[in-house]
């Protein structure tokens, strides 16, 4: 499963913190709890030590393992007051306004920023002067964040309107939220009120989300081990085949499958099982001329029904 920078980025920043309260924990476990391999956490360790506490270097981060446990045998070495420069201090103080702004942030943690803010720049002086001249602005799915982190603490229940790709449509419903994770976006996992069963559900696909004053009350449930990825498809799930050219070999990264066979022209033959075959209707059109479902016929012909209404769609315009 593929992972970009930022999401490694925030997990990293969580195993700083992680690490730093649990000395010699177990590889395993840590691995459980961030939802990766072991492999992606002996990267992730790997360039931990490369880190300190400034832009420029200073103190590293002495972390190690040998395979079974982790040591951290700097952790107050790094935790000493630190002395920033100019452009630190005007980065940390443009950051801290934004987040400020957030939607859902509960309000003792504003007004503790706000003063945190505000004692970080009378110690910045002309640095913090200039900052005010700079501003972030987050995406909406910081908002969203903000809210699930508020209703997971407070142990509230949500309400949404959600973006369905498989049915193309919003769909309004009650969620008792669960966890936040991340694996490639973000995710919040809940007890949908609508289909009484746990789901899964995309932050950047929530068009609207509301703090509801019921409490949260979903049912003791085993957290699912994400180390193998989000999807993990069951053996008696039907088999969809697709083949693509060169230039959409990239589904055989992003998508679990069972075999990818090369095509005299460079492409792949994937075979891969889904619960929601209709779902792939969507990557069908996504590709375009780079690929095509060939089997099972009857989700063939749907996709090639849909990419017709498409370009009449087009026409018609």
């Amino acid at each position: 499963m593929a992972t970009n920078a930022i999401d490694q980025t925030r997990r990293m920043l969580s195993l700083v913190t992680y690490l730093r309260e649990r000395p010699g924990a177990h590889v395993q476990d840590v691995a459980r709890a961030f939802g990766i391999t072991e492999d992606e956490l002996i990267s992730d360790l790997d360039v931990l030590p490369m880190c300190g506490t400034s832009f420029r270097g200073g103190d590293l981060l002495d972390i190690d393992t040998d395979g079974d446990r982790i040591w951290w045998h700097n952790p107050d070495d790094v935790a000493e007051p630190l002395r920033l420069a100019a452009d630190e201090a005007t980065a940390l103080l443009v950051a801290a306004r934004a987040v400020a702004t957030l939607p859902g942030l509960r309000e003792s943690d504003r007004l503790a920023l706000v003063r945190a803010t505000a004692k970080l720049e009378t110690a910045a002086g002309e640095s913090g002067a200039a900052s005010s001249r700079l501003s972030v602005t987050f995406e909406a799915e910081g908002g969203v964040f903000a809210d699930v982190d508020r209703a997971i603490s407070e142990r509230r229940r949500l309400w949404l309107r959600y973006y369905s790709p498989a049915r193309d449509e919003l769909t309004e419903r009650e969620v008792d939220p669960i966890r936040l994770f991340a694996v490639g976006h973000t995710y919040m996992e809940g007890w949908c009120r609508l289909s009484e069963a746990r789901r899964t559900f995309r932050l950047d696909r929530v068009a609207e989300i509301r703090l509801l004053d019921a409490p949260a009350a979903p049912p003791e449930l085993e957290l699912r081990d994400l180390s193998e990825g989000l999807v993990q498809p069951a053996a008696e799930d039907p088999e969809v085949v697709i083949e693509v050219t060169a230039g959409g070999r990239w589904v055989a990264e992003y998508y679990p499958h069972d075999s990818a066979e090369e095509l005299p022209d460079g492409g792949l033959r994937i075979t891969l099982r889904t619960p929601d075959p209709a779902s792939l209707r969507r990557l069908a059109l996504r590709l375009g001329g780079e690929g095509r479902i060939v089997a099972p016929p009857e989700l063939a012909e749907s996709a090639r029904t849909a990419a017709r209404e498409a370009l009449a769609a087009y026409d018609t315009v």
